[in-house]
């Protein structure tokens, strides 16, 4: 009999991992509650709970909801919406839409949504709950690959995609999801989006790539300085892209990114146009980027974080 959920400790704090089994529709409005609460953005609302309830692979469609509910004080794991500390929903696709559902290596899991609450954050659970969706995918659905999108400018989204889970940059798309506002976007930044994939059996859940050296000399992609500007709350000094070079990258090349991209969208958030242009300098700048080194045959080998690991963090491409 296959597991529907464990227990796991992160952070000096144990959570229960489970995929959802209500047949229940009220059950499932605790999902979008934090779904909105994290993104902030109403209007890229789920489908409706009786919809959402039918959606789950244990009932009537091919979707999964899995959420991570804290330790309650008198013990347990109360499976409520006050317990609730992160959630992550996606649900089975096709790769080739003329083969469609015909061949199961044809199948893959599209995950959708991944949200931490924030009183939660940083205490690495949401590593664990892509672990264990992962597991979960290919335990219970039989599926061997998940696909997913970021957006190629936040630090935290990379290193845990491409370094801790080893994810493949399938293609870079421009503006996939045309305006997109709340908190963790801006509706006059284009959407641009990695998509990835993220083969389940080939490597375990979790297994994280090793670190790739990065030579002396290895080529980079966009100048960056930096900034002191006033912010939205007040004097911040912020990364600049200063300039695309990529006249001679040779075999390896670092794309720098901002260390913090969530906290830029904020802090520029504000009337002064030059100010304000800075997140979108950094996504005509990447874009560019990403975009002619893809096309010379580049690819994404590894990612360091910016700060973490020695000046010049950023992404690492392979010719």
């Amino acid at each position: 009999m296959i597991e529907h959920g464990k227990i796991v400790e992160t952070g000096g704090r144990e959570f229960l991992l489970r995929v959802e089994t209500s047949a229940r529709p009220s059950d499932y409005l605790m999902y979008e509650d934090l779904r909105n609460e994290v993104w902030g953005f109403p209007e890229d609302h789920m489908s409706g709970t009786r919809n959402m309830m039918c959606e789950s692979f244990l009932h009537e469609g091919g979707s999964l909801f899995i959420g991570a509910f804290v330790r309650g004080e008198k013990g347990g794991f109360p499976a409520d919406a006050g317990h609730l500390a992160a959630f992550c929903y996606g649900f089975v696709g096709v790769r080739d839409k003329e083969v469609g559902f015909r061949d199961p290596a044809n199948l893959r899991f599209y995950s959708q949504f991944a949200a931490v609450r924030r009183r939660y954050q940083g205490l690495g659970l949401g590593i664990r709950l892509k672990e264990f969706q992962g597991e979960t995918v290919l335990g219970l659905l039989g599926v061997g690959t998940v696909i997913c999108t970021y957006d190629p400018l936040t630090a935290v989204n990379a290193h845990r995609n491409v370094r801790h889970f080893g994810m493949e940059v399938v293609e870079y798309r421009v503006a996939t999801y045309g305006e997109y506002g709340g908190h963790l976007n801006r509706l006059d930044v284009p959407t641009d989006r990695f998509l990835m994939s993220w083969d389940l059996a080939g490597k375990p859940a979790g297994a994280s790539r090793a670190a790739c050296a990065v030579p002396g000399d290895a080529g980079q992609a966009i100048r960056t300085g930096s900034r002191r500007v006033k912010g939205r709350t007040g004097d911040v000094e912020l990364e600049v892209a200063e300039a695309v070079e990529l006249d001679r990258p040779g075999d390896v090349v670092l794309a720098r990114i901002p260390s913090d991209f969530y906290l830029m969208l904020r802090e520029t958030d504000v009337e002064d146009p030059d100010v304000r242009r800075i997140p979108l300098d950094w996504r005509a700048a990447t874009r560019r980027a990403f975009t002619t080194l893809f096309e010379r045959g580049f690819r994404v080998v590894d990612f360091r974080r910016p700060g973490a690991e020695g000046p010049g963090g950023g992404y690492v491409l392979m010719k």
